[in-house]
This record gives C-alpha cells, sequence and structure tokens, in this order.
C-alpha cells in the first residue's frame, strides 16, 4: 500500500524532489501516493502527470501549478462557492 497525505501536505512532500525534476520523472516518484482532499481522493502521480509544464525549478513552482488540476473536491464543501452570501 502506497503512502497517503493530505493535500496541506503536498507542497512539503514535493521538497524531497531534486530540482530541476521533469514532469515524468515526479509523476513516477508519486505514483504511489494517494492525496486526500476535503471529499474524496486522488492518485498524486497521475495528477502530477496532467500537469503542463514539461519541468519545475522548486516545489513551490510544482504546487502552483497542481492548483489548476486539482478536482472540484480538493477544497471546501462540495457545491460552495466563495463569495455567495
Amino acid at each position: 500500500m502506497g503512502e497517503r497525505i493530505k493535500l496541506n501536505r503536498v507542497e512539503s512532500a514535493f521538497e524531497r524532489l531534486d530540482y530541476p525534476v521533469t514532469r515524468d520523472d515526479a509523476a513516477a516518484e508519486f505514483a504511489d501516493v494517494t492525496v486526500l482532499f476535503a471529499d474524496g481522493e486522488s492518485n498524486l502521480g497521475e495528477l502530477v502527470s496532467e500537469l503542463g509544464s514539461d519541468a519545475f525549478h522548486g516545489p513551490d513552482e510544482l504546487f502552483a501549478e497542481l492548483q489548476n488540476v486539482l478536482p472540484v473536491e480538493a477544497v471546501g464543501e462540495p457545491g460552495q462557492s466563495e463569495g455567495d452570501a
């Protein structure tokens, strides 16, 4: 069984990579890691493989791009929108 980490720990997990790192190498490194969301989970390696950049120069860059591919279940309660009061 692979590693399971919460979304708020993903950036620190990215720190264990040697940079610069290619998207494919990063995806392979996290192929057995499940990231836990507020409502659900996903394979971190698969998410990384969907990123648009071919290489990353640091964990912050990798994490920032990951934000663009996270599913709706990743943050907050399902069906809520920010700013609607």
